[in-house]
């Protein structure tokens, strides 16, 4: 099975996902600077959020150009991606709108820790295929940092019972130990 159709539709989801989250955001009432202070919540939210979907893009496209091959089990493992991404513009929503209180930024972390374990998941399948000694495989090695964010959503979600801004901090972390590519299968495949 070729995997051009899987990318096509996966970026188009991720277009949509990002498309959801801008039309969240809602022009103030008012031309004065102020005016913007209500929706900075939204607004912080909308941000940390677009960098996930971004990342998740951008990991994603690295390591589909690495895979070869794919199969019915990677297809659903991708699907299965693609619903917790989607959830994001819900959770986005709801933590800004609610000025990152707590339910919401346990919600939010909930689904980060979901997209983080199916992208473990998908990662697996495609090693599955490709064989121990793939590129990809070689590539994603122990995966510390994949394994280490699932840790952190952990810890922020527990956090986040007695501080939503400590688990919402922690969340950021997580996003800025990812906001530069993930080059380790840019350097496999290219050697």
């Amino acid at each position: 099975m070729k995997k051009g159709r899987l990318e096509a539709f996966s970026d188009g989801v991720i277009a949509i996902i990002i498309t959801i989250m801008v039309l969240e955001l809602h022009v103030p009432h008012g031309d004065n600077i102020r005016d913007l202070v209500p929706v900075v919540p939204v607004l912080g939210s909308y941000i940390l959020s677009f960098v996930y979907v971004g990342i998740y893009w951008n990991n994603h496209h690295h390591m589909l150009y690495a895979a070869e091959k794919i199969n019915g089990a990677v297809l659903w493992s991708n699907l299965n991606l693609l619903f917790w991404l989607s959830l994001v513009p819900f959770v986005t929503a709801w933590m800004g709108e609610n000025h990152f209180s707590r339910w919401p930024v346990i919600l939010y972390g909930a689904v980060l820790i979901m997209n983080g374990i199916s992208y473990t998941i998908l990662c697996h399948q495609l090693i599955r295929i490709a064989g121990p000694g793939s590129p990809l495989a070689v590539a994603l090695g122990r995966d510390w940092k994949g394994k280490l964010s699932v840790v952190i959503y952990a810890v922020a979600i527990l956090l986040a019972f007695v501080s939503p801004w400590i688990g919402f901090g922690l969340y950021i972390a997580v996003a800025v130990m990812w906001f530069i590519p993930d080059r380790r299968i840019e350097r496999t495949v290219s050697t």
